[in-house]
């Protein structure tokens, strides 16, 4: 689960930066804009199937780092080395160590967005909606007295309940693989998904929506082969149902699995708008 990346041309102004040291993976890049600070941040979560990819390169830098806002790339733990909720556990602890260290960074604490493609998505998707979860907190790997919630979230294509996406794939000419023991969902929580539920559910960001959620903006391609598209119809439904009024979704007609439709100057500027409306 990865998508279509286009190089950057910024450079890091901190490039691996330990945010924890239970693992040589826990580190992260920081990208700054123009001027003083401290700016509104955008943490990206690679994808890569939960199995590979790094934070190198982090999607749409060079956009976000023109618009003012600093870009936080995230390495994490992937499943060959850690299993579920080890990835959510990371992420959340790069979001308190940014806070914590944000004055040494230029950062402003409070005007947090967490974008993500794919599994990426999928990881973004449930940083945000499970603000406080103490079971995906991760306290022991540093600065537990610092939040992990975010004030924004960009989910490009991620999945949300595996246990859906093969029978969403019924009736379509994509391959319905998910459930397999080797699928990338299966390899990340240790078993063929169907047969551990509860710990499917446990990183299912779906389990932990609220009213409280922070804005999300929800996007993914109508021909998406990887993902089943309702996948985010399912996570945008939730929060309706949660009662929170802050949940947009588009789907980007005869898009796959990423692609330009996605990086493109229209929909980046629907991208950019809504950071401008979420993180004032």
């Amino acid at each position: 689960m990865g998508g279509g990346v286009t190089a950057i041309k910024a450079t890091p102004a901190f490039k691996d930066v330990a945010y924890a040291s239970a693992s040589a993976t826990q580190k992260l890049d920081i990208y700054l804009p123009e001027g003083d600070g401290p700016f509104p941040v955008v943490i990206n979560v690679h994808g890569g199937a939960f199995k590979m990819g790094d934070k190198s390169n982090p999607a749409s830098a060079d956009d976000f780092l023109a618009a003012g806002y600093a870009v936080v790339s995230v390495d994490y733990r992937l499943s060959g080395e850690a299993l579920a909720p080890a990835q959510i556990q990371d992420v959340k602890a790069a979001v308190r160590f940014l806070r914590a260290n944000a004055a040494a960074y230029k950062l402003a604490p409070q005007r947090f967005a967490a974008f993500g493609q794919s599994a990426g998505g999928s990881l973004v998707a449930l940083l945000g909606a499970s603000c406080g979860a103490a079971a995906l907190e991760g306290a022991e790997l540093g600065n537990a007295e610092q939040s992990s919630c975010v004030q924004a979230v960009i989910d490009w294509f991620g999945p949300t309940d595996f246990l859906q996406m093969d029978q969403q794939f019924a009736g379509t000419s994509c391959p319905a693989t998910h459930d397999a023991a080797d699928s990338p969902e299966s390899l990340v929580v240790g078993a063929a998904i169907q047969t551990v539920p509860d710990k499917v559910k446990l990183v299912n960001p779906i389990t932990y929506v609220t009213a409280d959620a922070p804005a999300f903006l929800i996007q993914h391609g109508t021909a998406d082969c990887n993902v089943p598209p309702q996948q985010g119809q399912l996570l945008y439904d939730a929060l309706q149902a949660a009662g929170s009024d802050k949940a947009t979704l588009t789907f980007l007609e005869g898009a796959g699995h990423g692609g330009s439709q996605f990086s493109d100057a229209a929909n980046m500027k629907v991208v950019l708008d809504f950071l401008a409306a979420n993180l004032k």
